[in-house]
């Protein structure tokens, strides 16, 4: 099953295209990546890229890969495509393909992606992939399509959002703490007298209210969030030709 993201980001086409087509701004939105970097490459060749991801302060993953773009379409369309695949033994991804198709729409732009991988490591691998890895890689990219979407929108910086994004969730692990901790306070006022029993009684109530705003709140605007991406392609997703042209190349 390919992972799907779309965002409708109203900005220039052209402002985009950038940030998403150049490594050093590529790197600061994609939550996915640490380092993205061109390599040297003949005339004629599609751009090969290396790529990494600090998983640990002490370990990095990285791999490469090849891409290329259509940046003038004759439906007004752009495009790019690539492949990658990563020899790092620690690396779940063994090797894998995706794109990215930026759709001009009224004041703004869809920009979607589709891709997939091959995980390694056998049935242990695949198993680990289908419970843990790629909803986590699903979510990854619809947070930095949001966050890149902020950044284009309202000027907020990807390392703005990211303090945006740790403060709220300090805050929301806070409220549960303080829940929990009043939780243990509403059963010890049971021992005392009438108006301490009736509050022990509330007590359930007013946490399971704190413990759904802290949980359940839409995030703020300023925050990156992976729900205000689409997930699901609305028809039937196919990859850009693109796509098999840079097989040979990789």
């Amino acid at each position: 099953m390919g992972l799907y993201v779309e965002a409708r980001i109203r900005g220039d086409l052209d402002e985009l295209w950038a940030l998403t087509q150049v490594p050093a701004q590529h790197r600061r939105w994609d939550l996915r990546f640490t380092e993205i970097d061109y390599l040297p490459r003949a005339e004629g060749e599609p751009q090969r890229f290396r790529y990494a991801t600090r998983v640990l302060p002490f370990l990095t993953v990285s791999g490469t890969g090849v891409s290329a773009g259509e940046k003038a379409r004759p439906d007004g369309t752009r495009t790019s495509a690539l492949r990658f695949s990563s020899p790092h033994p620690l690396s779940l991804i063994a090797e894998g393909s995706g794109y990215w198709r930026y759709v001009p729409d009224g004041d703004g732009v869809r920009f979607l992606t589709g891709y997939d991988y091959r995980p390694r490591w056998g049935r242990a691998g695949a198993l680990a992939d289908r419970l843990l890895f790629r909803p986590l890689m699903g979510w990854a990219t619809a947070w930095s399509f949001d966050r890149l979407r902020l950044w284009l929108e309202r000027g907020i910086t990807p390392e703005r959002a990211l303090v945006n994004w740790l403060a709220e969730l300090a805050v929301r692990a806070l409220v549960v703490i303080v829940t929990v901790a009043c939780a243990g306070l509403g059963s010890f006022l049971h021992l005392f007298g009438t108006f301490e029993a009736a509050m022990a009684y509330l007590f359930p109530l007013l946490l399971a209210v704190a413990v759904s705003v802290a949980l359940f709140m839409s995030p703020l605007s300023c925050t990156p969030a992976a729900r205000r991406c689409l997930r699901t392609p609305p028809t039937r997703a196919c990859a850009p030709r693109l796509l098999a042209a840079l097989e040979r190349w990789s």
